[in-house]
């Protein structure tokens, strides 16, 4: 039988970019993967841990680690709330033994997207067809905290008909952050500016990323230059044959 697994889309996909979810559905299904959607999932509880509440982020947590409690793998298309469930459970559960038990023993099936198909299922060439000039984008929590850099342009190398250009600010900081872009929107403004100026050097067709709330900030101030560069998720990429973008 093939292996299940289970797929948290996050609140920005399920709210927002609900393709990204799909595209990620379909490449693991043609690697022979049975995949099921939990209907009731919900949120990660990082937004609420990232601004502070703490006791909203460990009631959102316990909801997620219910739900996928006795899920045998968890697929998640972002480096953030991957690294949220991997990293940040621990810490705020550390005074309570029975959920931080709970939340150790789910760490190990957590896997970032990009992750999942290089360490677990073992492939780089999932047998995508893109035709044109890509750049990728180092989402901060998954690079800094997942150490995620060279799996996702290892799978896009291997697109056939895409060429990876680096871009030379790849590892700097697009300027979300989530509330941060909020709090501090003109800060924000201008790290975004820098991003897609480097972006642009590159004379890439479109920028790639594994977060698609980077890739939210970066299409915001893509369309605000009117430039002509498509925004997409590494999922979209993969499951593409081909198709026009």
């Amino acid at each position: 039988m093939p292996k299940r697994v289970s797929i948290f889309v996050t609140c920005v996909i399920d709210q927002l970019f609900p393709k990204v979810g799909m595209a990620m559905a379909t490449v693991l299904e043609r690697l022979g993967y049975e995949v099921e959607f939990r209907e009731a999932q919900t949120c990660c509880g990082q937004p609420a841990f990232n601004s502070g509440f703490r006791d909203e982020a460990r009631t959102v947590a316990a909801h997620f680690l219910n739900v996928f409690e006795d899920a045998e793998y968890i697929v998640v298309p972002s480096g953030s709330c991957t690294s949220m469930c991997s990293h940040h459970y621990a810490e705020l559960y550390r005074d309570d033994p029975p959920m931080l038990a709970k939340a150790h023993a789910m760490e190990p099936r957590v896997w970032e997207f990009s992750r999942f198909l290089t360490d677990v299922a073992n492939v780089e060439d999932v047998g995508a067809v893109w035709n044109g000039k890509v750049t990728y984008h180092d989402s901060c929590h998954a690079l800094r905290e997942l150490g995620i850099k060279d799996g996702p342009r290892r799978l896009l190398r291997n697109v056939q008909g895409l060429e990876l250009v680096e871009m030379d600010k790849a590892e700097e900081c697009c300027g979300f952050g989530g509330t941060f872009s909020v709090k501090f929107a003109e800060l924000s403004g201008a790290m975004v500016r820098t991003k897609i100026g480097s972006i642009e050097r590159t004379g890439a067709d479109a920028v790639v990323s594994i977060d698609s709330s980077c890739l939210m900030q970066i299409e915001g101030a893509i369309r605000r230059e009117g430039l002509p560069i498509k925004v997409l998720h590494l999922a979209e990429v993969l499951a593409s044959r081909g198709e026009s973008r």
